[in-house]
């Protein structure tokens, strides 16, 4: 099996790219956001792949990031869900925001990618929560992590919140947000940031990380992120 090609470019079609190792071109399917990323004709790049093995044919599929191997694992394990949806899902979400879009049940944020209808949107984000927890935290993840989220998102950083959300004061707080119009991404996002600046605060003032943020200040440092 394939797991990574560290070679040159030699050229890139609209979902694929051919990469020159040692003489030998290997075809790798990717996502857009991967074929996006990738270097020049000629120059070196490495890939990260997935090899599938079927009785007509050998296909890779190449990524640029691990996490984004790992969310294509993940995303090909709900039923309905094939490879090219996966990496149709992962050209217009990256690993962090694909973890909090989950996270958050947002199944609109599904639907942007080619070929995802309500029905899988909404079987994939009920499948992976509980899945999705392992990867978006990774080791060391948690209310303290700071992994950020894809460059340019609006979405908090992973951690912050995905798996420490079935606090019920911060369900409350986004739910709050959400009855004040907020959708819940957003509400969900601006929470975990509300959150995780408070415990820092904590820490910075000698204060541990306890006690745990009020559903008042959550709420106001919340409406404080959204109005930012």
């Amino acid at each position: 099996m394939i797991g990574k090609l560290t070679g040159r470019l030699d050229s890139q079609g609209e979902d694929h790219v051919l990469i020159d190792v040692g003489g030998v071109g290997y075809l790798a399917f990717c996502s857009a956001r991967t074929l996006a990323g990738l270097p020049r004709a000629g120059e070196a790049v490495r890939l990260w792949i997935e090899t599938h093995v079927r009785e007509d044919h050998i296909h890779l599929y190449g990524f640029g990031e691990e996490s984004e191997r790992a969310w294509f694992r993940l995303l090909t394990t709900v039923q309905g869900v094939g490879s090219r949806m996966a990496l149709a899902i992962l050209g217009v979400l990256g690993p962090d925001d694909l973890a909090q879009v989950i996270a958050a049940q947002d199944k609109t944020a599904l639907t942007r990618a080619n070929g995802v209808g309500p029905k899988i949107a909404a079987r994939i984000a009920s499948e992976l929560k509980d899945k999705a927890v392992g990867i978006a935290l990774g080791p060391g993840g948690g209310l303290g992590a700071t992994p950020g989220s894809a460059p340019g998102s609006n979405l908090a950083p992973a951690g912050a919140l995905v798996g420490d959300a079935a606090s019920a004061t911060a369900e409350d707080a986004v739910s709050a947000l959400i009855n004040l119009g907020y959708r819940r991404v957003e509400a969900f996002a601006a929470v975990a940031r509300a959150r995780r600046q408070l415990a820092n605060a904590q820490v910075s003032a000698g204060e541990g990380a306890e006690p745990e943020a009020t559903l008042d200040a959550l709420i106001r440092g919340g409406l404080k992120e959204l109005a930012s």
